[in-house]
């Protein structure tokens, strides 16, 4: 056994997630780059969104050290089973206003759950205490469609709810301010879509290089938590 004070246990690197995946080789882009993580939007009115078709064709390829994650809102129980069962997801993540009985139902199974609170929206950071969730998305809320939409927050109002729950920070991230963000926030995982695009749903493998480069020359002193 080691005894040793002289080495310190060094945290879990924080990770990203490149969300809004559409097509195979934009997922084996980001997966090369090291992204540990990838999103797939089942949300018909997003620009992102892809058919259950479209989705197990990009996933049916891709490494299992790599996160697949179903990104939902307001779906029932059985339609999010059916997508994580047909596209071998790993985790999804719910951006509406799901229950906490849906939340503690989906996590009795063998996928990570990540539950969105908003910044200024519903459901709130206060309603973290009704959700058993192992995970949370934390934004602002700004704009028409759940979730970010590419609108930079104070990353700083995360900071307290980041040192008790697992937090991924998500909305306005950009290779350019992730570093910031992560300094104001100190979450365990940082989420990018738009900020990685040449176009909505195609990423750009020269900014997505960029944003991962730059949160992996982040540093905390805090210590991390694995989400993925």
């Amino acid at each position: 056994m080691h005894t040793g004070s002289s080495s310190q246990v060094k945290p879990d690197p924080i990770q990203v997630k490149i969300c809004g995946i559409t097509t195979v080789d934009d997922g084996w882009t980001c997966v090369n780059l090291g992204a540990d993580a990838v999103g797939l939007v089942f949300y018909p009115p997003s620009p992102r969104f892809v058919s259950l078709e479209q989705a197990v064709h990009i996933v049916s390829g891709l490494p299992p050290r790599v996160a697949k994650v179903g990104v939902f809102v307001n779906e029932s129980y059985d339609t999010i089973m059916h997508t994580v069962s047909s596209c071998r997801l790993s985790a999804v993540q719910l951006h509406g206003q799901e229950s906490p009985e849906l939340v503690e139902r989906l996590a009795k199974n063998a996928i990570v759950v990540i539950k969105c609170l908003y910044l200024s929206g519903q459901p709130g950071l206060d309603a973290v205490s009704s959700y058993n969730a192992p995970a949370f998305l934390v934004e602002c809320s700004a704009g028409k469609l759940p979730g970010g939409n590419a609108k930079i927050w104070d990353w700083s109002a995360a900071r307290d709810f980041a040192k008790r729950y697992p937090t991924i920070i998500a909305g306005g991230l950009t290779p350019e301010n992730v570093a910031q963000a992560i300094a104001a926030a100190r979450p365990s995982a940082v989420d990018v879509s738009s900020g990685v695009e040449s176009v909505p749903g195609r990423k750009e493998s020269r900014k997505v290089r960029e944003f991962i480069s730059a949160v992996h020359q982040s540093t905390l002193k805090n210590p991390t938590r694995r989400i993925f």
